[in-house]
């Protein structure tokens, strides 16, 4: 009976490694390799304000990382688009600091985070107003008395 016990026991915890791996791995975010990568995860988690709050605008923020993908420094903001009131501001430079913070550290490879350590990234965050569906001109229902 021994025998019979040990080996379920063996092809339980053979599953359970087997599922920690893959849990490890799935938890592992994918390596940034190139400078392409670094603004595409940038801009994956940017979340504008919502329209009821601050109008579209654009802004850039200038950002450097050390190699691990930590923010090094302070990021500045460069440009703001020119109408933007000062609460159009607030919300967005807010907005991007949020998406700073939920994106680093940077997963970088090895050979990246050597490569763009220290050196300031300018990143655009653009959103704009979607334009107004023109209406649907429908002469040909209205009904002509004549």
């Amino acid at each position: 009976m021994t025998a019979g016990r040990s080996k379920p026991f063996v092809w339980f915890t053979a599953v359970l490694v087997w599922l920690a791996s893959g849990a490890h791995a799935q938890a592992q975010p994918q390596q940034l390799d190139t400078i392409k990568d670094v603004f595409a995860k940038l801009h994956s988690c940017w979340q504008p304000p919502p329209y009821s709050r601050a109008n579209p605008m654009d802004i850039t923020v200038v950002v450097s990382f050390n190699r691990e993908g930590a923010i090094l420094g302070q990021p500045r903001i460069t440009y703001e688009s020119e109408r933007a009131s000062d609460n159009d501001r607030i919300a967005y430079r807010t907005a991007v600091m949020e998406a700073l913070q939920r994106c680093t550290p940077l997963p970088f490879t090895e050979g990246l985070g050597g490569a763009v350590a220290g050196r300031p990234f300018a990143v655009l965050f653009r959103t704009r107003k979607r334009p107004p569906k023109p209406e649907e001109k429908r002469a040909w229902l209205i009904q002509k008395i004549l």
